[in-house]
């Protein structure tokens, strides 16, 4: 029997107690590439650690193997899978930004260099990793209704690629 607790965060499958659940991404190549990239990018990140082949394996030495970081305090695992893993929308990394300068220095960050911009907030980075990019207040405009009209806003955001904050608020205050 699976039991989830939330609050402490105790989680048992068949009595046996979890240690940690973090995302995996698995590159086709360039993981160490887009570690040090997104390590960048963001406050309170860091490369834990890498494991490199030693070269007694089936890959070269120095291949790395495996990478623990933290994004934003966030602990995700990257490694170098081969050409058979690619990512896809299903999976996205979402960054939440206070103001409009933040979701435009993140948006050119992520775009630079091969990203696509996309719909609705989503772009995709070099590396063709998924990124939702949105503001804090699109939660608060998205489930108040007594203070402006979320259907509006959500019929302005479908119209944009880059999320315009100033817009979207206007769209729910109810101009054009």
């Amino acid at each position: 029997m699976t039991q989830v607790t939330t609050g402490t965060a105790t989680a048992t499958n068949n009595g046996t107690r979890l240690s940690t659940v973090r995302p995996c991404l698995t590159f086709s190549d360039r993981a160490e590439e887009a570690i040090n990239f997104y390590v960048s990018l963001f406050s309170d990140s860091r490369v834990v650690n890498v494991m490199r082949s030693d070269g007694t394996g089936p890959l070269p030495a120095g291949t790395l193997l495996h990478a623990t970081f933290e994004l934003g305090g966030q602990e995700y695992t990257a490694f170098d899978g081969g050409p058979s893993f690619s990512f896809s929308e299903g999976f996205s990394m979402v960054v939440t930004c206070e103001t409009q300068v933040e979701i435009d220095e993140i948006w050119a960050q992520l775009t630079a260099d091969g990203g696509k911009d996309g719909p609705c907030g989503w772009l995709k980075d070099r590396f063709g990793v998924s990124w939702q990019v949105v503001p804090a207040a699109l939660g608060r405009m998205m489930g108040d209704s007594t203070s402006g009209n979320p259907g509006r806003m959500m019929q302005a955001l479908l119209k944009m690629h880059k999320l315009d904050i100033a817009a979207l608020e206007q769209a729910y205050r109810g101009g054009s």
